[in-house]
């Protein structure tokens, strides 16, 4: 086995957890090795002059374009203070409830991550205008901080998210169709936090108390602070991401839509200043030269990775992973998972999602939905202690007297949550398997009519097993067959003497795999 892969994969690891800049750590590594493996004639430099034309495709990508327009979109709503009306809104809205002023929190972390799709903005703004009335009027210290942590998560998983943008340029699948797919186990988290708040203050009235009557607002008030402070981002949200969804608008062409409704509403707002839109603008700027850089390194650590046969070993590996699609899945959710703790999502987004893709569509693992397999696996990660990177933003802007482990304790139910429906989303992520025992029957040619089993194994052999327990081994061609693919085909050739026919049984025939089952001009294939 050529170790150069596995040596710079470990290399670039120890760089990174060193401390030195990922972007650099990245494009430096690879360099490196590179330089060290041309003298040992294991690396071909001529592979670098590729590498001008790669990094242009990176400058000129329209997909990740779709990057800043987002980040602006919700900058602004921050900067302006769209986004704290919209907090006290929907607090006012809901506060005359048990658990109504949390609910309403976790309710803005939707509408917030919508509007921005990144969790530091979501988190510390939620974090700086709700806990303080949260905990003023008497909400248990550990499910404030619990309820803030993880609505702002949802910044990772609700559409427009920017982790969905940057995986559906990585993995090659189209932006909206990972926005619709996110879109049902986004509200599902949403909805299952708002469930777990309403039942705790339903029997613990203590928790979670309603607002006193002076704070609330009511009638001609209350309409009034709906129809400014909620409507407006509503509005955009529903026009921004309906666009996508409808096929009106590109994600690129929606995120420009929604930077230019983000700054009408300021300004309509009397609230688009200069110095709030200079901050906007360098917040923006800021982070994508961050993404653009990373991606240039990425490239050409993934082009030297390659050229040193890195992708073919980490193929092998997982690939040969007991357990198939489902043990696969297991693996890589957990490296995501611990790496999500460390470094960045970009990082992982640029780094480990290409060498997971050919794998995954080698076992016929969907693309799509294992985006969203990621996306909820790096929001659970971001809130699990101790070293989750929501926890980090929320205990920057909380009072210095508030112990981090109530931070911590507050936030595993939320967690629970969020496993149980990462495990139902791994679920059915997982392809129906091509291998295993079906019922066989000819429809038409010479066997018509006879019926038995047809065993499908791995390792590329076929047993057929007549009703009255005669068995007869085949082969397949081509050997081995290609299953790791969503459209697939193989033909089997078997023949022997079967006594309850008095006869040679001769079996030709061709399979192709589509739409999660094996299909026949001559017979029926079905699962037993």
């Amino acid at each position: 086995m050529n170790l150069w892969g596995p040596a710079m994969f470990i290399g670039v690891l120890v760089m990174i957890f060193s401390g030195y800049p990922v972007a650099f750590s990245l494009a430096g590594t690879a360099l490196i090795f590179a330089g060290l493996a041309s003298i040992f004639g294991q690396f071909d430099l001529a592979l670098l002059g590729a590498l001008p034309q790669r990094t242009f495709g990176t400058m000129s990508n329209q997909v990740l374009l779709a990057v800043p327009f987002f980040i602006f979109m919700g900058t602004v709503l921050e900067k302006s203070k769209l986004a704290e009306q919209l907090l006290e809104t929907i607090g006012v809205l809901f506060g005359r409830f048990r658990g109504g002023l949390a609910v309403g929190v976790i309710f803005v972390g939707a509408l917030l991550a919508a509007a921005t799709g990144v969790v530091g903005a979501s988190v510390t703004a939620m974090g700086l205008i709700s806990l303080p009335v949260m905990l003023r009027n008497g909400y248990d210290e550990k499910l404030s901080l619990g309820v803030i942590s993880a609505a702002g998560t949802l910044g990772q998983i609700i559409p427009p998210s920017i982790v969905l943008i940057v995986l559906g340029d990585q993995m090659g699948v189209p932006v909206g169709n990972l926005f619709r797919t996110a879109l049902v186990p986004g509200l599902i988290l949403t909805g299952g936090y708002a469930a777990y708040v309403a039942i705790l203050a339903f029997f613990n009235k203590e928790v979670a108390p309603a607002l006193p009557e002076h704070m609330r607002s009511t009638g001609m008030e209350l309409a009034k602070q709906v129809v400014l402070s909620l409507l407006p981002p509503l509005i955009l949200i529903v026009v921004v991401l309906g666009s996508i969804f409808v096929g009106i608008a590109t994600p690129t062409e929606a995120g420009a839509l929604g930077a230019v409704g983000a700054m009408l509403l300021a300004m309509a707002n009397r609230s688009l200043t200069m110095s709030a839109l200079r901050s906007t603008m360098e917040d923006t700027s800021r982070l994508t030269i961050m993404v653009v850089f990373l991606l240039i390194g990425s490239t050409t650590f993934a082009l030297v990775f390659r050229g040193l046969e890195g992708d073919l070993w980490i193929e092998s590996a997982l690939t040969g992973i007991p357990g198939g699609a489902l043990g696969f899945l297991i693996v890589v959710n957990l490296v995501v998972f611990v790496l999500g703790f460390f470094i960045d999502f970009f990082e992982i987004a640029f780094i480990i999602v290409p060498l997971i893709v050919p794998p995954a569509v080698f076992l016929g693992v969907d693309l799509v939905w294992l985006g969203i397999v990621f996306a909820v696996n790096i929001q659970t990660s971001f809130l699990t202690p101790p070293f989750g990177f929501s926890l980090f933003y929320l205990r920057g802007v909380t009072p210095p007297e508030i112990p981090t482990i109530s931070m911590y304790k507050g936030v595993i139910p939320f967690i629970v949550i969020q496993l149980i429906v990462l495990a139902g989303v791994i679920r059915v992520t997982v392809p129906e398997s091509r291998f295993g025992t079906f019922e066989h029957c000819f429809i038409s040619g010479p066997n018509a009519g006879t019926c038995g089993s047809l065993e499908i194994n791995q390792d590329g052999s076929v047993v057929y097993s007549t009703e009255t327990g005669t068995s007869l081994e085949g082969t397949m061609s081509p050997d081995p067959p290609p299953f790791g693919i969503t459209e697939g085909s193989f033909s089997v050739s078997l023949s022997g003497f079967s006594v309850e026919l008095a006869r040679v049984f001769q079996m030709t025939e061709s399979f192709s795999w589509k739409d999660g089952g094996w299909v026949s001009s001559v017979s029926t294939l079905s699962r037993r």
